[in-house]
């Protein structure tokens, strides 16, 4: 069976009439996913939460070990979170700083990112600065290392802006931070599932993923990835008797490795679906995904770029499977819902979410559309046919 077939077989979401174009918001998971979600809820109600997870213990412990084969890290290196964002803070926030160190954060970083970075600089005498975008848009390598010096202590690179298809030079930009001693904090919420990751070749210090985007998991769902030594050295600002062992009265001893990054109460349901979404993806062969989804995005590109008054708003030498446009005089909300009433989803991208990028290329707004694997080129057709007719 063909990878489309299987995938659109595999999900209840599509063959209805549905065009699904945001994979990059909240994607349609597989039955697996589902099945697996309410399975575990189902037996909750039977037995109580603590008894269903003393059940599946061991396959909460394969939830870790299929990311790490899938970004080829160790699982002791990973810590499982309720959301990319979260996972990102906790990292972040753990990382010291003081009065003259230095942030540095992309051009196209995303909201809640630079929101944190600001409050930190605000409360510890740090500097925020951002790293300027070269003539492609992507992350100016030539003045990131004019930029770097030995009071630079984190340099945040986004590996997809949530506003567009660039892709980000993450490993080049690596090295130059490190060059200097600075930790790099990888963003792979829009990477995670739709583009290799591995973090032996990246290098980075940390990565952050979410599971309901491209890896097709639950909503409330991701996970951190951190350097193994600075797993067993980090203090995360905020700890718990699942991240720490209280030794005595007035001491505790952190947890021997990522697992100092996590809280103990989670959603047990949520994590094995992500493990089911994971260890899906693994079995379908991530590389032929990742084809399938950058296949369907270039056809998008240049099938929108065909359509007069549509502007492709990507940027970047490396595109991956977001793809941002606008309409000439329609705004980006109201062509997103005139689209919805043909039952075709995407969802608008807005300034506030990407302030420093949106508001260099003057764009109050664009309309993002990703197709996954499990979209047809029949209902890409669709898509373009109804931009068209607007």
């Amino acid at each position: 069976m063909q990878l489309e077939e299987r995938v659109r077989a595999d999900t209840p979401g599509v063959g209805s009439g549905l065009v699904f174009l945001d994979s990059a918001g909240s994607s349609l998971p597989p039955q697996v996913v589902t099945d697996t979600v309410i399975g575990h809820l189902r037996r909750e109600a039977e037995i109580g939460g603590y008894r269903a997870a003393n059940e599946r213990l061991a396959d909460l412990a394969e939830v870790k070990t299929a990311i790490g084969a899938l970004i080829n890290a160790a699982p002791t290196s990973i810590a499982l979170s309720d959301s990319a964002t979260r996972a990102w803070a906790d990292f972040f926030y753990s990382v010291p700083l003081g009065p003259g160190d230095r942030v540095l954060i992309s051009g196209a970083d995303y909201a809640s990112n630079a929101i944190a970075a600001v409050q930190r600089a605000r409360a510890t005498g740090a500097t925020v600065e951002q790293i300027p975008s070269d003539g492609s848009g992507q992350i100016d390598l030539d003045a990131l290392a004019r930029m770097v010096d030995e009071r630079v202590k984190l340099v945040s690179v986004l590996h997809v802006p949530t506003n567009g298809g660039l892709v980000n030079p993450a490993a080049e930009a690596t090295r130059i931070a490190h060059s200097v001693g600075a930790l790099v904090l990888l963003d792979a919420c829009q990477s995670g599932g739709q583009l290799p990751i591995d973090v032996a070749e990246l290098d980075v210090d940390a990565l952050s993923v979410t599971g309901r985007k491209w890896l097709r998991g639950p909503r409330g769902t991701g996970f951190l990835y951190v350097r193994p030594e600075l797993a067993e050295s980090m203090e995360p600002q905020r700890l718990d008797l699942h991240s720490a062992e209280w030794t005595g009265p007035d001491d505790y001893r952190l947890a021997p490795d990522a697992r100092r990054f996590e809280f103990w109460e989670s959603d047990i349901a949520g994590r094995l679906g992500l493990g089911a979404a994971v260890r899906y993806l693994l079995d379908l062969g991530p590389e032929a995904v990742y084809a399938a989804i950058a296949a369907r995005a270039e056809y998008l590109r240049k099938g929108l770029a065909e359509i007069a008054g549509v502007t492709v708003r990507d940027l970047g030498l490396r595109r991956g499977g977001i793809v941002s446009f606008t309409v000439d005089g329609t705004g980006s909300a109201e062509v997103r819902d005139r689209l919805a009433e043909q039952n075709i989803t995407l969802t608008v991208s807005w300034a506030s979410s990407t302030l420093l990028d949106m508001t260099s290329r003057k764009l109050e707004s664009v309309l993002r559309a990703s197709p996954h694997a499990f979209v047809s080129f029949d209902e890409l057709d669709r898509f373009l046919a109804a931009v068209a007719a607007l």
